[in-house]
């Protein structure tokens, strides 16, 4: 079993699709191990980002994730990362295939419905930027 960090982000969740989003996780055979919902500051949203501090998008994404709450999750699954970024879908939710997330619930590439790492060591430091070991199941 492989653990991913995911979030349901602030368009979807304020659009209602939270709950679809959670469905969609179950459906697809993932295991939610850690899930909070919480309302980042623009300071939690920067740390989190960090990678992406020279990007151009940068105040951008962290000013929209800081903008309402959203959905933080641990899941876990065979192949989580992978999978999970398989049903999220292409960044971009016009070039997003039929069926995913973001396909379905995303309007932009800035606001495209769920996050998720895009490999072990990125995983390992978002699952550790919101959850602590006893919070994991």
């Amino acid at each position: 079993m492989e653990r991913t960090f995911a979030i349901i982000k602030p368009d979807a969740f304020a659009a209602g699709h939270a709950g679809q989003i959670l469905s969609r996780i179950y459906s697809e055979g993932f295991k939610i191990v850690g899930l909070k919902k919480l309302y980042l500051s623009k300071v939690e949203a920067e740390g989190f980002y960090a990678v992406h501090s020279a990007r151009p998008f940068f105040g951008e994404l962290t000013d929209f994730m800081s903008s309402g709450p959203c959905v933080v999750m641990a899941l876990e699954a065979e192949n989580a990362i992978s999978k999970w970024r398989d049903l999220m879908g292409a960044t971009n939710p016009a070039d997003a295939a039929e069926g995913t997330l973001r396909k379905e619930f995303g309007t932009s590439i800035g606001e495209n419905a769920t996050h998720g790492s895009d490999a072990p060591e990125t995983a390992a430091f978002e699952l550790g930027y919101f959850f602590n070991g006893l919070e994991l199941l």
